[in-house]
């Protein structure tokens, strides 16, 4: 097998790579030197990261990625994104592919054990992956999109054959694809097949308690659990890193708002806020607390559903590109915090390209022409989107500068169950546009570019074979320079064909209390999706400052 080098150190490709340094909105405090113990709370947003109805078994949670926080925690990962966009080893140490990039070989690290005693190892991760793949995985939605040899090949959800996932040793796994992945491993961080559970605990609790106390193998195990609400977790004393955590206890809370979690950690009531979007909070916050902007990696992009009307007539699709002036939207609401960018991937994210060819800029003769071809002044649609205080403030100002070419908008703002059940509902039918985070660090992870563009995502308007097509080559590669290569030409494709607007790059502002220090709060690190997956294990907090 053809070892292959972790695709964010190599060299950038033609249209740019690897991640660049934080933007830095007012992280000039000083960090407070490192000191084992205590404890914090991590408030989480109700909009995004907060909802666990189905509690936190990576195979059933729906909304697993969003809550990484809890999920990293808790089991740890297989890899992880470190500074600068390195993959780094956790509860794995290596990987390799074949040369066709069809076979990976994960090679698992020894001597660990889950916290309930149960040994980790190449078995435990069969099962759990058996488990993931299964009727519970496909059921929940959250089976990875490996395209791997099936019982029945006329039915992808049917399960593996035996050779699909093999233990080949101990401490080695082999996962068996029908066509070339060369993003394999990327795809995992902070995904379902990354958090592996103890398979002795769940068989011994069953389903729903091992929903309600999961046991894995990282830092921190559950010591309470409020679905939704609250998530205690305390340090794991069988940690296999010696000497980590720092923190003795973590409790993730659930809040309503950026003002309510701003009042939080002013009152002491929480030490990090992830995430914080509103503008003169943040500006609140520099004069308080600790804020770090990461590297941006998830842009923001108007979704169209060419399934219906009347974004299936891409004059109508075309007009909306032509009306949106972004420009004064970053400006007078935003401050210019983010990079207008016109693809699917942000500066701290592989292959990205600020600028593409062919991509339709603000051009409001043209706009007044096709509102008045197409009708679009004449039948409102419903613009949808998350509630979550960026989403909603971009929506609000769409809508406002769209009413000025007579284009009509109803405003609709999901938290992520409801919104996932708008996309959905009646086979993806019933939703007309969203405003959504679009990209991931690496375009083919997470709510990257599939998830937004292909055919084959229900969380995607798009329904088009030639772009699918485009989209698996992009993934196929392991070298970097020519997967970007294609990448490039799926994003002018989408250009050309008006599929969605991209607006702006998130930075995520990261908040926390003095004395909090670790990656991804008070040192840069790229963001696999949205907001960075914390490394738990390395954070501490010193209020004392000494």
């Amino acid at each position: 097998m053809t070892t292959v080098a972790v695709l964010a150190t190599a060299a950038a490709c033609s249209s740019g790579g690897g991640s660049s340094s934080s933007s830095s909105s007012g992280n000039n405090f000083k960090v407070a030197p490192l000191k084992p113990g205590g404890a914090i709370t991590v408030l989480e947003s109700q909009g995004y990261s907060g909802l666990w109805p189905a509690g936190l078994d990576p195979v059933t949670d729906r909304d697993a990625i969003p809550n990484q926080d809890m999920m990293d925690a808790i089991f740890g990962q297989l890899f992880q994104l470190g500074p600068n966009g390195q993959v780094q080893p956790d509860l794995a140490t290596s990987y390799s592919y074949s040369t066709d990039v069809k076979t990976v070989t994960i090679n698992l690290r020894q001597g660990v054990t889950f916290s309930d005693g149960t040994p980790f190892n190449a078995q435990a991760v069969l099962a759990d992956w058996t488990r993931l793949l299964g009727p519970q995985g496909v059921k929940s939605g959250n089976a990875p999109f490996w395209l791997i040899p099936r019982t029945n090949p006329k039915i992808p959800t049917s399960p593996p054959t035996p050779t699909a996932i093999q233990a080949t040793g101990p401490y080695t796994i082999v996962v068996h694809q029908l066509i070339p992945n060369g993003a394999f491993i990327n795809q995992m961080m902070s995904s379902f097949p990354n958090w592996i559970g103890s398979p002795t605990a769940y068989q011994k609790m069953g389903e729903t308690a091992f929903a309600k106390s999961p046991v894995g193998a990282g830092a921190f195990t559950v010591v309470s659990d409020v679905y939704s609400s609250q998530l205690v977790v305390k340090k794991n004393p069988t940690y296999w890193d010696k000497g980590k955590p720092y923190l003795d206890q973590i409790t993730f809370k659930v809040v309503g708002s950026d003002n309510t979690a701003y009042e939080a950690l002013i009152s002491g009531q929480g030490q990090v806020y992830e995430g914080l979007g509103t503008t003169a909070i943040i500006k609140q916050a520099q004069q308080h607390l600790q804020v770090y902007d990461m590297p941006g990696t998830s842009p923001y992009d108007l979704q169209l559903n060419t399934a219906v009307p009347p974004f299936n007539n891409p004059k109508a699709r075309q007009a909306i590109y032509a009306a949106t002036n972004f420009a004064p939207i970053l400006a007078h609401i935003f401050g210019n915090r983010y990079p207008v960018v016109q693809g699917f991937t942000g500066p701290g994210g592989l292959c990205y390209k600020q600028y593409i060819p062919g991509y339709q800029g603000y051009d409001p003769t043209l706009a007044k022409q096709l509102v008045q071809e197409t009708g679009l002044d004449k039948q409102p649609f419903t613009l949808g989107t998350i509630a979550f205080a960026v989403a909603q403030q971009t929506t609000e100002a769409l809508r406002t500068e769209w009413a000025a070419f007579g284009i009509k908008a109803n405003i609709a703002s999901y938290n992520l169950n409801a919104l996932v059940a708008a996309f959905e509902a009646n086979h993806g039918k019933s939703w007309n546009a969203m405003v959504q985070t679009a990209g991931s660090w690496d375009p083919a992870a997470s709510v990257g570019v599939n998830f937004r563009f292909s055919s084959m995502s229900p969380f995607s308007g798009v329904h088009d074979p030639k772009l699918d097509g485009m989209l698996t080559q992009g993934s196929a590669h392991a070298d970097l320079t020519t997967r970007c290569s294609y990448y490039d030409q799926a994003a002018e494709y989408i250009a050309k064909n008006y599929y969605g607007p991209f607006y702006f790059s998130l930075n995520p502002t990261q908040v926390s209390a003095k004395g909090i220090g670790g990656p991804g709060l008070t040192s840069t690190l790229p963001a696999v999706a949205v907001t960075p997956a914390i490394p738990w294990e390395d954070v501490w907090y010193n209020p004392s400052g000494t």
